[in-house]
């Protein structure tokens, strides 16, 4: 019987934490090498170029790859034949894993699990608790998946329960648009079929955590059904034309993963959840032997691409923007900023909007007026930073606020990631302001660009309060302008059906 020590739990979950982090999965730098090198939309080929560049540079410096270190989840499948050694149960051992990564003083990671959910929403400050599902199975070894996900992605989950006579295929082709950019793509799409509705979902979460081997499919070609599927939905999403960040392009998924499980007569439910471009999990087996033996990635795996400012970027003041400038600005323009900006995500325009919908003065030295807000959630700096990895939040979350931060608050623009809605574009178009994007995934990239920081009002909210960033060149690309034009409505149709002859090649 092997004797499995919560310790070793505990410091293998901890270090795996730690090592996704900053650390890509090598099949998924592959795929994304490979993306870019095919890659024919420029601003798609731009943001994978960012992606990779800073997948390198989080691999050198042991810096997260996203700001948003995500909400952990495990599969714990324990052999029948183990026996524990602690006093922790098996899950309890999983949250000080994660208590540990998540507080690491070379390495911090955003906390960003709240508990009250529906109410309060108090940060728990250490990312705890995490989803832990457990199996019991034959044999005499602890196996542990660890996965982080992020919201934006997690977000973009979604589920039904089809007739049985449905088609699968044609559902997720819906489904894909109408998740926008928000997930980041490329990614992975994970799907689930079958069982209850609980198990579709849990076997589109099981799905994604396994290796991207679309190439080694489509050369060998399908030898069931679930791998025709596969690569059905695979070539029907790309030839969507939605692509990297939903700028339009070549590249939408990475892969797609299929499991599946018997359902009632009655039934077809099916769910989907994508994986984004901080694509984090990882698994280790435990044999009573001692912690998981974790090894780094080959930093030969990168391709050789090192993302530099497009020479035909514009270089934009800050600190003496105005809204003629703004008015000259075109979708898919790329622009450098430098100058001074706030930040500020859901919690704080909750409470900016509430104070000036009552009438009441914002806290002292908070003016919006002629200034560029960035939805960010940055993770605490080490060592030298002025600030950790900070890159965009999803934009559309902020859509019920715009109305009120452009018109009473005298918001000039906003910075964040994927589309905006038709509310937010009117009271764009309305207040003639513009909504900018910086490239989700490219989180210590964007830090690189920022040279000072500051709390400028509610401290109280951690990675939620509203800060003041001074930048130097950093990157982003308009996304809408004044006049209401939208680079997400734009640049998919012009990519639709391109994909049709995308040479898929054995890995």
């Amino acid at each position: 019987m092997t004797v499995i020590r919560e310790d070793d739990v505990i410091d293998s979950v901890a270090d795996a934490l730690q090592y996704i982090s900053y650390y890509h999965p090598p099949d998924f730098i592959r795929a994304m090498g490979r993306a870019y090198a095919l890659e024919k939309s420029p601003a798609a080929r731009d943001a994978i170029a960012q992606i990779l560049t800073n997948s390198r540079l989080c691999a050198l410096g042991h810096r997260p790859i996203c700001q948003d270190t995500g909400i952990v989840v495990v599969f714990l499948r324990i052999g029948m034949h183990v026996r524990w050694e602690g006093s922790r149960t098996p899950e309890a051992m999983i949250n000080e894993g994660v208590r540990r990564a998540y507080r690491d003083r070379d390495n911090p990671l955003r906390a960003s699990i709240v508990a009250d959910p529906a109410f309060t929403r108090v940060n728990t400050r250490d990312n705890t608790p995490a989803v832990v599902h457990t199996e019991i199975v034959p044999g005499d070894r602890v196996e542990i998946t660890v996965a982080a996900k992020g919201g934006g992605s997690e977000n973009k989950a979604m589920f039904e329960m089809l007739n049985p006579s449905d088609d699968v295929a044609d559902w997720v082709l819906e489904r894909v648009p109408e998740m926008g950019a928000g997930w980041c793509p490329p990614g992975m799409l994970g799907i689930g079929i079958g069982g209850s509705p609980e198990k579709a979902l849990l076997l589109a979460k099981q799905a994604l955590m396994e290796p991207i081997d679309i190439g080694e499919l489509a050369a060998r070609g399908p030898r069931t059904k679930l791998e025709e599927l596969r690569l059905e939905i695979y070539r029907r999403v790309n030839e969507l034309g939605i692509g990297a960040q939903g700028l339009g392009g070549l590249a939408t998924v990475l892969d797609v993963k299929v499991l599946d499980h018997p359902t009632h007569a009655a039934s077809l439910p099916v769910a989907v959840i994508p994986n984004c471009a901080a694509s984090r999990h990882l698994h280790f087996t435990l044999d009573g032997t001692g912690p998981a033996r974790i090894e780094p990635p080959n930093l030969d795996l990168w391709p050789d691409v090192a993302w530099t400012a497009d020479a035909a970027a514009q270089r934009v003041d800050l600190d003496r923007l105005t809204r003629e400038v703004v008015a000259g600005w075109k979708t898919g323009d790329r622009l450098l900023l430098s100058g001074k900006l706030l930040t500020g995500r859901d919690a704080a325009h909750k409470r900016i909007c509430a104070l000036l919908e009552e009438g009441k003065p914002l806290p002292e030295g908070l003016d919006f007026h002629g200034r560029v807000i960035y939805y960010v959630g940055p993770v605490d700096p080490v060592g030298h930073e002025v600030v950790g990895p900070a890159g965009p939040t999803t934009a559309n979350r902020m859509d019920r606020f715009t109305e009120t931060m452009l018109g009473r608050a005298g918001l000039l623009a906003m910075v964040g990631k994927a589309e905006r809605g038709p509310q937010a574009i009117e009271a764009i178009k309305r207040h003639r302001s513009a909504y900018l994007i910086a490239v989700g995934g490219a989180a210590y990239l964007v830090a690189n660009a920022i040279r000072s920081s500051r709390v400028v009002a509610f401290p109280e909210l951690g990675m939620e309060a509203v800060y003041e960033f001074e930048v130097r060149d950093m990157p982003v690309t308009v996304a809408v302008t004044s006049d209401g034009a939208s680079v997400h409505a734009e640049g998919p149709p012009r990519w639709r059906g391109e994909f049709a002859g995308f040479p898929v090649v054995a890995q």
